[in-house]
């Protein structure tokens, strides 16, 4: 039975039983004031008896009867027409459903009128629409990416074994051992992108100020080798979250700020901060003036802005791809701005760390 028809039942037997309970009460208060008998008394003084309720109950059982059977098709054909009336969102739904399985996610129902709970389950399944097409568009241009990112070292990678094949002589194990390392590197990046995507690790309780710290010692040698000062300032700021997870992210931003920079004399300040109920990263580096349609692009995967300062570390394109997974992973928000006098200003909003850590699997 369907559910238009299982409301249709329901509607129609409530009328009937309404009816039949109205019909119950005006026979019970007619009985109250009704004698059993009548007596008449004719014009010659004749005595004649009459049974009154029997004669009552031969009238108003068949108009009753009458009555009942009028409810029954006023039940089912208004309950029908109602139930119609009120289903008609669902179908529009199912509809919606339907599509999206097909693989269309572009669809929207778009429900009218006043604000109830059609209406709310509506607008949600919209925003899921929405929601689901945008990560797939998204997920569709990273395998693209990805493909194309990948598909890079290893055509190089044959060009020299063709070379070296033709030429044994020839000494290609330095090139071989970079694409290589690359190859391994990209490899390595989409693994903690997809493991910051599925949110599988331990929360602890970790002070982003000294993750700041340990990044910036391991990148100093970098940053000495290219002219650029990195200066660091700020309280202890303490979070819920991986500290490997987090310590990537640092790292990540902090390397992205070494090598989009000057050429020389550039800096790189990094700097956390407490406020009500998060705790802030800011990571700024000098650099040209950026333009704000590019920053809004610099997350997406395997997206590059600037010119390097060095080429010995091109990077994989997957750094701030991952920040942008890590931050989500931790509740958090990314925000990236231009410099005031150029280069890239990156703010990091994450949970203030209270109570206990949580252990939240993927």
């Amino acid at each position: 039975m369907s559910v238009r028809l299982k409301l249709t039942l329901s509607y129609a037997g409530f009328l009937m039983v309404a009816g039949a309970l109205l019909l119950a009460a005006v026979w019970v208060f007619l009985l109250r004031y009704i004698p059993d008998r009548a007596f008449v008394v004719s014009a010659d003084i004749d005595l004649t008896v009459f049974p009154v309720r029997s004669r009552l109950l031969d009238v108003f059982v068949p108009r009753a009867a009458g009555v009942m059977a009028f409810l029954l098709v006023f039940g089912l054909v208004g309950g029908w027409i109602l139930a119609g009336r009120m289903l008609a969102p669902l179908s529009r739904i199912a509809e919606a459903t339907r599509l999206a399985s097909t693989g269309s996610l572009s669809h929207r129902i778009r429900l009218a009128g006043r604000r109830d709970e059609f209406r709310e389950l509506a607008d949600s399944f919209d925003g899921m629409l929405e929601r689901l097409e945008a990560h797939v568009d998204e997920q569709r241009r990273f395998a693209a990416n990805a493909s194309h990112e990948l598909r890079t070292p290893l055509a190089i990678t044959r060009t020299l074994l063709d070379v070296a094949r033709r030429d044994p002589d020839r000494d290609l194990g330095d090139r071989l051992r970079a694409v290589n390392t690359r190859a391994i590197e990209l490899t390595e990046a989409l693994l903690l992108l997809s493991r910051a995507d599925r949110r599988s690790f331990t929360r602890e309780h970790v002070d982003l100020s000294l993750l700041a710290e340990e990044s910036v010692e391991t990148l100093l040698p970098l940053a000495e080798k290219h002219g650029i000062a990195i200066t660091t300032a700020g309280d202890p700021a303490t979070t819920a979250g991986s500290p490997a997870l987090l310590l990537q992210l640092i790292t990540n931003l902090l390397h992205n700020g070494i090598v989009h920079n000057l050429p020389s004399g550039g800096t790189v300040r990094v700097g956390t901060a407490i406020r009500p109920e998060s705790v802030l990263l800011t990571v700024e580096n000098t650099g040209e003036m950026l333009d704000p349609r590019l920053i809004s692009t610099l997350t997406e995967p395997f997206q590059r802005g600037t010119e390097r300062i060095g080429g010995d570390q091109a990077g994989v394109g997957l750094g701030l791809a991952i920040v942008k997974s890590i931050v989500q992973a931790h509740d958090g928000t990314l925000t990236l701005a231009p410099g005031a006098a150029g280069g890239l200003r990156v703010t990091v909003r994450l949970p203030q760390a209270t109570g206990k850590s949580k252990y939240v699997s993927g």
